[in-house]
């Protein structure tokens, strides 16, 4: 038999390597939100990002081997598989919506980290309040609720479909719109894609039995042509939730 010790050292030093990786995404965020400007493409900032993931210690990018995600303007309302993704090579304005979702991996340790990044006058406002363009700047307040919504509402009992009801219930009396091609709003975090269960309805899984799980509400306005994306990992330290 294992002793409870062992099991203990073990999940620490495995949440060391999970911890890392998803810093090493928080950083390229970080790192590109310093250099993004009028004029680039899509994929060049793509480039930048996936480079960058694996200076940091990446090995590889789990999701279809697509280490950055990037859309812009109106292409931040789509939704698609990574399988079906292709980064067009639109170039950012002076004004400009950008959402950049990182897959970064080692040694299948993952990591998952999405963020909407906003330019206003040739320049990223880092702080929410400052946006000018109100809609932006109510889309990425409201993904703030939402993941603080998570941490009031979500217990180790909670499962994945009363998590699924009850965010998207609270993202439409917001007046937003969920945009997830699947309707979900985070997964498990595993070893193999495959094996990933959803936060959606029908998943009577309880939150607490799965190490870690993303949150990343995809939303708009109805109607809107601009979308809005935050996503972290998650998981349980004793019965708190708390963000990787």
């Amino acid at each position: 038999m294992i002793q409870p010790k062992l099991i203990e050292k073990y999940l620490q030093i495995e949440r060391q390597y999970y911890s890392q990786i998803q810093l090493a995404a928080k950083q390229t965020i970080e790192y590109i939100k310093n250099i993004i400007k009028p004029g680039m493409n899509l994929l060049e900032i793509r480039k930048l990002c996936e480079e960058k993931l694996l200076e940091l210690g990446a090995d590889s990018f789990w999701y279809w081997d697509v280490g950055a995600f990037v859309f812009a303007g109106d292409e931040t309302t789509v939704s698609v598989s990574g399988k079906q993704y292709v980064t067009s090579d639109r170039v950012i304005g002076n004004n400009d919506i950008i959402t950049i979702d990182l897959s970064p991996q080692v040694a299948n340790i993952w990591g998952d980290y999405a963020r909407t990044i906003i330019v206003e006058n040739g320049k990223v406002v880092e702080d929410i309040e400052l946006i000018e363009n109100p809609k932006w700047k109510s889309g990425l307040q409201m993904e703030e609720k939402l993941h603080t919504e998570l941490l009031r509402f979500a217990t180790k009992e909670t499962t994945f479909e009363e998590l699924y009801y009850h965010m998207n219930e609270f993202i439409v009396e917001n007046g937003f719109v969920n945009l997830d091609f699947m309707g979900n709003l985070g997964h498990s975090i595993v070893k193999t894609k495959g094996d990933r269960i959803y936060i959606e309805k029908g998943n009577m899984t309880k939150l607490g039995d799965v190490k870690y799980f993303t949150f990343e509400p995809h939303i708009a306005f109805p109607d809107s042509k601009y979308g809005y994306k935050k996503e972290n990992i998650y998981y349980f330290t004793g019965d708190r939730l708390v963000e990787l």
